[in-house]
């Protein structure tokens, strides 16, 4: 499946009596007998331009009473870029979020000449996975992937990079790849912060917890598992957690393998979700009569999760910011496109905890 977002194709036909409002930076650069490169050196003070030419090209602005805006100097800059956002098939609503995040940028891109295409695959399936991002189109000029941790899809994001895609992994990381970068939580920190909140609200009582997960393949779930198996040992050990069951994301995988553990084990106290498939393992503990009595931890708040909240039947969710996410993609695709400086303090992405009576 796939979905873009355009850039429109913005000109103007210019002749000695255009008005100064409709001036461009290139009808400037096409008066002063320069390249559209020099104009903007001009206007930013950059160096590599003679003080003869600066003073040809401030005359051409003066003579004309230009004034650049800010999409004019955007728009100048270079030539359109076209990016690919590489997401989860399925109805993942945190996903869904963040493609509802592009889509809010479409003023944004259009301003600095970008597109947005959404391509939807199996990202549980790395040779699917890995095909897919082979199978991009050549002029792509870069790639945000939630990405499988798996030798296949190491290999395909390295040879994006090699042909000169900028590669950006959301969500779910692939340090081992040649990648230029990642934006997402930190989910070794918000799986400890999901342990030490679970083993907090638990108190001194002791029993088992359960575990599920999409794949532990999936980098991002495999972290926030090992934050929260990391403050389960060091500070609850009157709490037993059980092995991963992994559901895939999907809804009624989920609801099976809760279903199974909770009929299993009367003495699980506490559960876990890793990933998406909320629907699905919130349905089976709400059936199992345990709902309320099981402390129930999930990630990302959407519409459903706010209605457990609301409910007292999900204690918590550890939340990220999907529309954050989407922005920090395009810009830091944007900036690596350039060759400009990624500005990390501005695309760092934090984590939240939401309960009942926070709910924003």
């Amino acid at each position: 499946m796939r979905a873009s977002w355009g850039v429109a194709k913005l000109g103007v036909a210019v002749n000695d009596s255009t008005p100064p409002q409709f001036m461009t930076l290139r009808d400037i650069a096409r008066d002063a007998g320069v390249s559209l490169a020099t104009v903007d050196r001009v206007l930013h003070n950059r160096p590599r331009v003679s003080p003869e030419t600066a003073v040809r090209v401030k005359e051409a602005m003066e003579r004309h009473a230009f004034r650049p805006h800010s999409g004019a100097v955007e728009l100048a800059r270079g030539r359109p870029r076209r990016f690919a956002f590489v997401m989860p098939s399925g109805p993942n609503p945190f996903m869904r979020q963040i493609l509802d995040g592009v889509a809010e940028m479409s003023g944004w891109m259009l301003a600095r000449r970008i597109s947005a295409e959404i391509v939807a695959t199996n990202v549980f399936d790395p040779e699917t996975l890995a095909v897919t991002l082979e199978s991009l189109p050549d002029d792509i000029d870069g790639v945000a992937v939630v990405a499988l941790d798996h030798p296949r899809v190491r290999v395909a994001i390295d040879d994006l990079v090699k042909n000169r895609k900028q590669v950006v992994t959301l969500v779910s990381d692939v340090p081992a790849s040649q990648r230029h970068h990642y934006v997402g939580v930190d989910n070794i920190a918000a799986g400890r912060t999901a342990g030490a909140l679970l083993g907090g609200l638990l108190g001194q009582r002791a029993g088992r917890v359960a575990v599920v997960a999409g794949s532990q393949s999936l980098r991002d779930h495999a972290e926030r598992i090992l934050g929260f198996r990391q403050v389960m040992c060091a500070e609850f050990p009157r709490l037993d957690v059980l092995p991963v069951a992994e559901g895939r994301d999907e809804d009624v995988c989920s609801e099976r393998l809760t279903t199974m553990m909770l009929s299993e084990h009367k003495d699980i106290i506490g559960l876990y979700n890793v990933g998406a498939g909320t629907p699905g393992v919130a349905k089976a503990l709400i059936d199992s009569g345990r709902a309320g009595e099981v402390v129930f931890l999930g990630h990302d708040l959407t519409e459903l999760t706010r209605r457990l909240l609301t409910r007292g039947e999900m204690t918590a969710v550890i939340s990220q910011n999907p529309g954050r996410e989407a922005y920090a993609a395009v810009r830091v695709l944007l900036a690596l496109a350039r060759g400009e400086p990624i500005l990390h303090d501005l695309e760092k992405i934090g984590i939240d905890i939401i309960m009942r009576d926070n709910i924003p």
